[in-house]
């Protein structure tokens, strides 16, 4: 007599699947129920860690001081090297960063002495202006120290400077009254020019001077117009200038003839590189210079200086930085010793917490967020002393505007939560392994 197969082995499998299906959907709500477990404690070790500094806040206050001086230390540094880089970077590119200067130069070595004498005269320059399509505007360059003379003022080495109307376009000096000298001027070599401000207020007069007469080197020139206010750039006063053309220069001093630097201004910012290329073949050409030779002239580009620039500043920021910011380490090692003492003080509390149930990760969780709090509030008030500090500074009139770079302020922050990380490692570690009963025992 045959049995009937039991129904309940076949249906096993289907009696399985509702249950693989309901732990396969219930998994992201276990892991949130997790997470908000995970948050929840931490979050009170947080306001624990509060209600201590606040329990202890003169303590606390003392503790935080050499985050709180290193930071805001930090901060200041770097602001001020950020905002004095910044207020050159945006003056050398008011000059345009596709400005040139090329001038006659003495290769170094045996070479350069070989070649003997370097020159470089007004043909060089309508060379490169019409054999270079990569160039926009080209001036020739005459410098002069002169004596400047209107009625009773006199002013001994005046810096005169002889060039062209393209000049003021290429190194944007224009005139803010009258008008700058004109093509005609510079190809009849006419006695007139354009003052700077500072070259004024030496000779003791104000803008009325246009039309009027001054005397340099002894030759009568009329004042046409009165330069901008350009300001200081490093150690030169660039208001302390006067442009004649060049043609006039060169009579006044013919053997500038020979030595006749030039700028240049590129087509583009882009276009610098093939357009330095560019005069050097053309120049090279023109003085003879065969293969393997150096050149007898140098080409001075304003990116260049500027990308120099950006590099120093960089180096210097990083130094002063790092010089200040190990006064963060001493910090840290304040913290951690006051750290230790909290543990000695708290021992009792330690017990308890482990005599009900309480885990060493729990203890040292506690103790480590503490220290990373306190560091992290040192760090914050650093920071916004930092910033007062730069507000106050750029309120006086002589001083650049002091710029907080944000890659600071995270930098900051982060290395004070690091620095409580790392110095409060030990206190939370031996807060951890307190044995209870010996802890309960303490007194």
């Amino acid at each position: 007599m045959s049995t009937a197969p039991s129904p309940s082995i076949s249906a096993t499998p289907s009696a399985r699947r509702p249950s693989r299906i309901l732990r396969i959907i219930g998994a992201p709500f276990r892991f949130l129920l997790s997470l908000g477990a995970r948050i929840e404690r931490h979050w009170q070790n947080i306001l624990t860690a509060f209600v201590q500094i606040w329990a202890n806040k003169a303590r606390s206050l003392l503790t935080t001081l050499g985050i709180i001086i290193a930071v805001t230390s930090t901060i200041t540094v770097v602001s001020f090297v950020q905002g004095f880089g910044d207020y050159v970077t945006g003056m050398l590119r008011g000059f345009g960063t596709n400005m040139m200067f090329v001038f006659p130069w003495y290769p170094s070595g045996m070479q350069g002495r070989m070649m003997g004498r370097v020159t470089m005269d007004i043909d060089d320059v309508r060379a490169a202006a019409s054999e270079c399509d990569k160039v926009r505007r080209v001036s020739p360059l005459v410098f002069m120290g002169s004596t400047v003379e209107y009625g009773r003022e006199k002013v001994e080495g005046a810096s005169v400077r002889g060039t062209t109307e393209q000049y003021q376009s290429i190194r944007n000096f224009f005139v803010d009254k009258g008008r700058f000298f004109g093509p005609i001027d510079v190809e009849f070599g006419t006695y007139v020019c354009v003052v700077g401000r500072e070259i004024l207020k030496q000779l003791g007069c104000d803008d009325n001077i246009v039309d009027e007469h001054i005397f340099i080197d002894g030759l009568r020139f009329r004042v046409l117009g009165i330069l901008e206010p350009k300001g200081q750039l490093f150690d030169e006063n660039q208001d302390e200038v006067i442009l004649i053309p060049h043609t006039t220069a060169v009579k006044m001093a013919p053997f500038n003839r020979r030595f006749m630097p030039f700028i240049v201004e590129a087509t583009s910012e882009g276009e610098v590189e093939e357009s330095a290329l560019q005069l050097t073949r053309v120049l090279r050409a023109r003085h003879g210079l065969r293969p393997g030779q150096p050149n007898d002239f140098r080409i001075f580009r304003q990116d260049e200086l500027l990308r120099d620039f950006g590099r120093i500043q960089n180096i210097v920021t990083g130094v002063l930085a790092g010089i200040v910011g190990i006064s963060l380490i001493v910090g840290g090692i304040g913290i951690m010793n006051v750290m230790l003492v909290s543990v000695t003080e708290r021992t009792r509390e330690i017990g308890l917490r482990k005599s009900v149930g309480g885990r060493r990760r729990d203890i040292m969780a506690q103790f480590l967020t503490e220290a990373v709090v306190l560091a992290t509030l040192g760090g914050a008030i650093g920071i916004t002393l930092g910033y007062g500090i730069g507000a106050l500074a750029s309120l006086h009139p002589d001083m650049v505007e002091v710029v907080v770079p944000a890659w600071i302020v995270i930098l900051a922050l982060g290395f004070s939560a690091g620095v409580g990380v790392v110095f409060g490692i030990v206190p939370a570690f031996k807060a951890a392994i307190l044995h209870p009963i010996d802890a309960l025992r303490h007194e």
